[in-house]
């Protein structure tokens, strides 16, 4: 019975890309900068064999690895979490998701407001944390909702839980879901419920994000398609709109996702196991915080002994990122960056493949493993 886990540390990049300029980045590396902390551990994921991956040299390398490695360059034209995860999945992206660096046009606005009946606050690129302190208060008074992007391609809202309980809000981010469309198609619709009481507001756990669908089909629906499991760990259910998953559960942290994957080691299946740990981007890249990016990073790596111990003669382990968020650049916003490939378990030669062109080399290699027909822009790493 074949099983294979697909873990992607959500924005642990690992250096940035050529064109990273493009993207308005530089001097960009996820993992170099948290491994500066005193808090970085990586023993196990070491022993795997990261620090023999292109372009990591401020790691320690391992003569006799035990994983298959690569450094994995992103194809689509993007740095966010719906095209990365669309392009893991074998989805190549060659347009960009609309952004709006200076706000959405007033038509949509408008039609949002005639149809939730509630008036907009900010409507600019924020950080989640800054738009609560600058607006919460008076979205308290009014009752208006806060409405903001980012660098990303996302319509974001943000409601205090007693003015719009969570269920509430998650249908104004229905109704927003279905205003964009068109060119004004976003990545994501998110739902960013917090509490609290002025200056001291916080977000809470409820978090939801509503995305687009995927362009056509993914690696996941091939393998539901051919009746394979396809058990959707965290927001990989959100980030795929439901599509090609055949179980899922949601999380509140990378220590819930870490438990729920060690968890599915039990279960009887044949298929996938994606799992998406999204602390490091939403708590730690974001926010700027190195040393708290390092510290969920060493808990990952302590976490993975454990796992390893667990798996099957039959079972494949694979670990990656999305895209960068280095919390020490110049901004707040994901960067453009390479991201680590690591595929691990009895029947995986090590070896190390350099630097692969796309992402989707990841669902080649899954359908590949599981023999399930699937083309994609990718191509296996298993020849």
């Amino acid at each position: 019975m074949k099983r294979v886990f697909l873990i992607v540390l959500d924005s642990c990049g690992i250096g940035q890309m050529p064109d990273c300029a493009d993207f308005g980045d530089k001097d960009c590396n996820t993992l170099k900068r948290i491994s500066a902390s005193p808090f970085f551990s990586a023993e196990n994921t070491i022993m795997l064999g990261l620090g023999n991956i292109d372009g990591i040299d401020y790691l320690s390398k391992n003569e006799k690895p035990s994983a298959l490695v690569a450094r994995l360059t992103e194809k689509s034209k993007g740095k966010d979490t719906t095209i990365g995860h669309w392009e893991i999945a074998g989805v190549v992206s060659d347009k960009p998701l609309p952004t709006y660096p200076d706000g959405f046009p007033e038509a949509i606005l408008a039609e949002f407001s005639r149809q939730t009946g509630r008036g907009v606050l900010c409507n600019k690129p924020y950080s989640g944390t800054d738009v609560i302190r600058d607006y919460g208060r008076r979205h308290v008074e009014t009752g208006d909702l806060i409405v903001y992007t980012s660098a990303d391609s996302v319509f974001q809202i943000a409601a205090h839980e007693s003015i719009v309980p969570p269920k509430q809000l998650y249908e104004y981010c229905r109704i927003a879901r279905a205003i964009l469309t068109g060119e004004h198609a976003v990545g994501r619709v998110i739902a960013r419920p917090f509490e609290g009481e002025y200056p001291d507001f916080r977000r809470t756990a409820n978090r939801h994000d509503f995305s687009l669908e995927p362009p056509k089909p993914t690696l996941l629906d091939a393998l539901a398609d051919n009746g394979k499991t396809v058990y959707a760990i965290g927001k990989i259910y959100d980030i795929f709109a439901g599509k090609g998953i055949t179980e899922h559960v949601f999380t509140h942290s990378n220590a819930e996702g870490m438990q729920k994957t060690l968890k599915a080691l039990d279960k009887d299946f044949e298929g996938l196991c994606f799992t998406n740990l999204v602390d490091y981007d939403m708590l730690y890249g974001h926010r700027q915080d190195v040393d708290g990016y390092a510290k969920a990073f060493a808990e990952f790596d302590g976490w993975l002994a454990d796992f390893i111990k667990g798996m099957k003669s039959d079972d494949v382990l694979m670990i990656t990122a999305d895209h960068g968020c280095d919390p020490g650049d110049s901004h707040t916003d994901h960067t453009r960056e390479y991201t680590p490939l690591i595929v691990y378990g009895e029947r995986i030669k090590p070896l190390n493949l350099g630097t692969r062109p796309t992402f989707a080399d990841i669902a080649a290699t899954i359908a590949d493993y599981l023999n399930i027909p699937f083309k994609c822009d990718g191509d296996t790493v298993l020849k």
